[in-house]
């Protein structure tokens, strides 16, 4: 059998069905998991145990036996807690089969076979009763079912279902409650992922703005949650406007209600401001006293003593859906409302009138288009005024008066930015998203839409005219990593008969660029784990191994490097470069060599980015910014997402006397898929 998935085509700026084996959707879910990932997260395993350890001991004090259900067992890791703490017998569900198969192994390898039954289904579908999957209902109810927003996973629903068909009244639930937390901040930053902000130009006739529709000012945007590791926000990033305050909580010990419902705060502004952003976190308390805490609250909130690092629970980032002036000292209320898998907030002024009955606030809906096209990080980088700098100062060296310009990017400002800077002989751009920008600044009949893909243009569509200038950031919305938007070189091609001879493009060219380095935390995605809290969990190691070994050669992936600090231990260096002022050619590009590691430490992986020539020394970086200090610690473009290479075993590199002292290379952009394969070793 075989199983089609789709894929971004470099080479076509389009997804695409590709026909795999079979096999190939489940080994990409076991190698991008972040099983690895719990299982080394510290934290969460002592306190899942000690929580573990004294729910069984509180049933066996009441003179019952401790019959545990673990619903999404993963690794079987819960359920040998609880055997291993004294429970009569547990149920461990798990309704993904490679991972079910695996939790049998690791169960009969721990001894806990006759303990222990894996169930291979969803929790919804297990029986009670001497037929059925479970002898009887539990007593203890243990889960892992949450996600950075706390239900995005399901968890409500699951836990409704169980608390009806599977457990007893009055159970033991490890965990015993989630809190989920807020506290309202300023942050243009943070903002910038949500709206677009003016564009100021000067142009030779004086300053132009370029702004946003007024159906993007006014949309509310999309209810999906931005995580991101808050931790790594410096605190100049954004202004606190209130404390931290308990938005709502979950009992698990008790009946679970998923149906929608709304929360509502009292807040009262520790200082005045803009209100934008509501920053939220929760915790988890192990025991019905709170005494077994898992919390994670950002590094202001909590002592760095107590931080741990982890990727599978983050922190959310609403934006409210209209920036509200605020003072301090003022009556605000915050509503939170969900439905069973997100949360969405909205903020109002406290008047007297105003009781404390439920407010139903409608979960927003993209009315702009841009919210759904765009994702976070194009918002930030369309209103990075640097780089548009960049950009703006290049296309003022190559427009002409009577240039005739042709852009090609998604949701681009490029247009825009050529018209303005002189291109008279009318932008043409490729894509019909972009109109709602040209009609709010009165260009609708100034720049020209052609509906039709590169390799489909016609000199009709150019009104029998030649492209002197070609434009493009690059930037694709199908773009996985940093070398897909090359589809601009494919582009080119496919209109090179449409340009005159001694044609403009902008970029010029682009490199590939690469630089080994040790992470702070991040490898811990990809490493082996070997026992977790004294079980072996061996066979999840070799079972993300033999995923990631699936195809003939691993894959990098991509990373927001600046959310997972690293050091460098070598210099960066240049691989590739891509002539775009020639066509693709039809042989693939290669390189081999070796980069010399200049500091001591781990070699992790190697890191992979773009950089984009755009004129005579006028380049802008999809990776590095800069190496900040002596100890090699690096700086990020937080617009992008870097490649990332994992080794397969981290090279120790303790003293520059000891081996190895390079890391050997070889890289190949194969031209006919637009992929890049590469392989690296000692």
């Amino acid at each position: 059998m075989k199983t089609f998935c789709g894929r971004a085509n470099p080479t076509t700026g389009a997804m695409e069905w590709v026909e795999e084996d079979e096999n190939y959707d489940y080994h990409q879910e076991i190698a991008r998991s972040r099983y690895a990932d719990m299982l080394h997260d510290k934290d969460r395993n002592t306190k899942y145990y000690q929580g573990i350890r004294a729910a069984v001991n509180r049933v066996r004090e009441r003179g019952e036996k401790a019959i545990v259900l673990d619903i999404g067992t993963g690794t079987g890791l819960l359920s040998m807690m609880a055997a291993a703490a004294g429970a009569d017998f547990c149920y461990a569900i798990e309704v993904f089969k490679p991972m079910a198969n695996a939790a049998v192994k690791i169960v009969e390898k721990n001894g806990f076979r006759d303990k222990i039954k894996v169930i291979n289904k969803h929790s919804t579908e297990v029986t009670v009763g001497p037929d059925g999957d479970m002898q009887c209902r539990a007593n203890i109810l243990v889960t892992e079912l949450f996600d950075t927003e706390l239900i995005g996973e399901g968890a409500l629903p699951t836990y409704e279902h169980a608390h009806k068909y599977l457990v007893q009244e009055g159970c033991e639930a490890v965990p015993h409650r989630a809190t989920v937390y807020v506290q309202l901040v300023e942050s243009k930053r943070m903002w910038s992922w949500n709206k677009l902000f003016p564009v100021r130009v000067e142009a030779e006739d004086g300053e132009k703005i370029i702004v946003s529709p007024s159906e993007m000012e006014k949309c509310p945007g999309v209810p999906s949650v931005c995580d991101i590791q808050l931790n790594q926000m410096p605190s100049s990033d954004f202004t606190i406007l209130s404390d931290v305050v308990t938005m709502f909580s979950v009992d698990f010990s008790k009946p679970v209600r998923s149906a929608p419902t709304c929360y509502r705060v009292q807040l009262e502004p520790v200082k005045s401001g803009k209100a934008q952003i509501i920053l939220s976190w929760w915790d988890i308390d192990m025991d019905p006293s709170g005494t077994i805490n898992c919390t994670m609250a950002p590094y202001w909130v909590k002592s760095t003593s107590a931080f741990q690092w982890r990727d599978h629970w983050m922190q959310c980032v609403y934006f409210l859906p209209n920036e509200e002036p605020v003072l301090q000292g003022e009556q605000l209320y915050l509503t939170a409302c969900r439905d069973e898998y997100s949360v969405w907030y909205k903020l109002q002024k406290a008047r007297e009138e105003d009781n404390k009955a439920d407010v139903r606030v409608e979960s927003p809906v993209c009315r702009c288009q841009a919210h759904l096209l765009w994702n976070r990080p194009r918002f930030g980088q369309l209103n990075d005024q640097n780089r548009t700098c960049q950009y703006v100062k290049s296309l003022m060296k190559v427009l002409k008066a009577g240039s005739v310009c042709l852009c090609v990017s998604d949701g681009s400002l490029l247009p825009v930015l050529a018209h303005h800077l002189g291109a008279k002989q009318v932008p043409y751009s490729f894509h019909f998203s972009d109109l709602c920008f040209f009609k709010a600044n009165h260009l609708e009949d100034k720049i020209k839409i052609i509906e039709a893909r590169p390799e489909l243009l016609t000199s009709s569509h150019l009104e029998d005219k030649k492209i002197s200038v070609l434009v493009g950031e690059p930037f694709f919305t199908t773009s996985l990593l940093p070398w897909h938007n090359l589809y601009f070189w494919y582009a080119r091609t496919a209109v090179t008969r449409h340009l005159t001879s001694n044609v403009t493009v902008l970029p010029q060219s682009a490199s590939l660029h690469m630089m080994i380095v040790e992470f702070q935390d991040l490898w811990r995605i990809r490493s082996p784990c070997g026992t977790c809290e004294g079980f072996d969990v061996r066979t999840m190691d070799d079972m993300i191994q033999n995923s990631l070994n699936f195809r003939e050669s691993k894959e990098a992936e991509p990373h927001p490097l600046w959310e997972y600090p690293c050091k460098s231990l070598s210099d960066p260096q240049e691989l590739l470069t891509f002539d775009f002022r020639e066509t693709v050619p039809p042989h693939g590009l290669s390189t081999e060599g070796s980069v010399n590691l200049l500091r001591k430490g781990k070699s992790h992986g190697a890191v992979l980015w773009m950089e984009y020539h755009l004129a005579a020394d006028i380049s802008v970086s999809t990776g590095l910014t800069q190496i900040s200090n002596e100890k090699g610690n690096c700086e990020w473009n937080p617009h992008c997402k870097q490649a990332v290479y994992f080794f397969s075993s981290a090279i120790e590199s303790q003293t520059l006397s000891e081996f190895p002292t390079a890391v050997k290379y070889a890289i190949n952009f194969d031209t006919k898929t637009g992929e890049i394969a590469m392989d690296f070793k000692l």
